[in-house]
């Protein structure tokens, strides 16, 4: 193809043609222009499918992301609620409802000494940051979520931080100091193994005497209620947010 166009050059150049080797030329131009656009268009055309592929394959780790702390945080809202509850009862016996069964208040409390933190699944989301990849989630609604997840994470860890400290002051610190726990703790465990571990250990209600008149470990589970109640708000938040981004995505994924 070069040799042919080499040689109509060159006839017409002998010939004296200059006129039409001027639009000869002008059209062998236009020709190298257009074979430069078509394959500027088909690289970007591949770019851009590569990134897409890219992107599918993000939007989908996101999504197992989120359906772990779906079921996490469903997890977590119960274990809450139980721990309210549990609260709201101690709380009763400490202004005077007499204890009945020494044993079933005794394991009320183990729950909310024993209350963790939640740690959400982000790993797609923190790579994108990190990557510097954040950019290619194309569905601006997509990403508006992504951020206002992990910003109600952040509200929910500064949460969690303001209760540890109460549960340190408040229950904490009180019960190592005016309470043996070994009782307590054994007859937690023989109960709830079954004997397997632990000491069937009998407790009184003389146990729980200086227990139920302090005011300061009354006021930590009056706490707990507070923020429990604070907690579980943010992560049904997290959960409802993260249940309409799952379906975004979906949405976004079979779009192709």
């Amino acid at each position: 193809m070069i040799k042919l166009f080499r040689k109509i050059r060159q006839s017409l150049l002998t010939e004296n043609k200059f006129s039409k080797y001027l639009l000869y030329a002008i059209g062998e131009i236009l020709l190298v222009v257009i074979g430069i656009l078509i394959a500027l268009s088909i690289n970007n055309w591949n770019d851009i499918r590569k990134a897409r592929i890219k992107e599918t394959h993000y939007l989908k780790n996101i999504k197992i992301d989120l359906k772990i702390n779906v079921f996490e945080l469903d997890n977590y809202i119960k274990i809450r609620k139980e721990g309210i509850e549990s609260a709201n009862t101690i709380i009763e016996h400490i202004e005077g409802e007499p204890i009945k069964d020494i044993e079933k208040f005794n394991a009320l409390g183990l729950p909310i000494y024993n209350w963790q933190k939640f740690h959400q699944n982000n790993n797609t989301f923190q790579e994108l940051v990190s990557s510097g990849n954040l950019a290619l989630i194309s569905n601006d609604s997509i990403k508006s979520m992504l951020l206002n997840i992990e910003s109600l994470y952040k509200k929910l860890k500064s949460e969690e931080e303001h209760y540890r400290f109460d549960t340190e002051e408040l229950i904490y610190r009180p019960l190592y100091e005016m309470m043996d726990l070994n009782p307590m703790v054994n007859n937690f465990q023989y109960k709830l193994s079954n004997g397997t571990a632990g000491r069937d250990i009998t407790l009184t209600a003389d146990y729980y005497k200086k227990f139920l008149a302090s005011t300061k470990i009354k006021n930590g589970f009056v706490m707990t209620i507070l923020e429990f109640s604070t907690m579980n708000a943010q992560m049904l938040e997290m959960k409802n947010m993260s249940l309409k981004l799952i379906n975004l995505i979906d949405k976004e994924i079979t779009k192709g």
